[in-house]
């Protein structure tokens, strides 16, 4: 064979070994549902593992004490309306403002953890209410973190269903659908 020819010869036997390797290097996707993941958690919550429980003891204790120092800073800042004489009206007025502000943002939250919101749902509408009262969301994802992680149970559920209704579609599943006779009209 001379020069010529070996420099028009293609290089096709490599690229089927280039597929397989590269096939082999990727992870495989498992098959089914996925879980979907948590905040700070990722998918850990499915089996508990890898630091779950104390990842959720130190969530739990930052979300209270940034929960105290954002009351700290609302303390001062109050203060800082009582050095400025502002009026009795105004300073009761914000305390109440943060007050129920607070304990809207507190069940709101808790009860994202146990619900998606519906699609025409109010959650837009009260975002920045549950910006003022960010306590009481802090409060309600400390609480929340005690017991499992925030939203676990939720998407616990929707990955059980999911899973179920996965198996269930897969064991129906008999032989080859294209050698089916079909179905007779009537």
């Amino acid at each position: 064979m001379s020069d010529d020819q070996r420099d028009q010869t293609p290089a096709e036997p490599a690229a089927p070994a280039r597929a397989a390797a590269s096939a082999a290097s990727e992870p495989a996707v498992p098959a089914g549902p996925q879980p979907e993941p948590i905040r700070y958690f990722g998918t850990t919550w499915l089996n508990h593992e890898s630091g779950y429980g104390l990842r959720r003891a130190a969530l739990a204790v930052g979300s209270l004490v940034t929960a105290t120092a954002a009351a700290l800073l609302l303390r001062l800042s109050y203060e800082g309306l009582e050095i400025g004489n502002v009026g009795p009206f105004l300073s009761i007025s914000v305390v109440v403002l943060f007050a129920i502000s607070s304990a809207i943002a507190f069940v709101k939250t808790w009860d994202s953890y146990n619900r998606r919101p519906a699609p025409s749902s109010d959650e837009a509408a009260l975002k920045g209410l549950k910006t003022i009262g960010f306590i009481g969301s802090l409060i309600a994802y400390s609480l929340r973190c005690l017991t499992e992680a925030p939203g676990e149970k939720l998407r616990r559920a929707e990955y059980e269903r999911a899973l179920a209704d996965y198996e269930r579609r897969r064991s129906t599943r008999t032989g080859n659908p294209a050698a089916r006779r079909p179905k007779r009209r009537k």
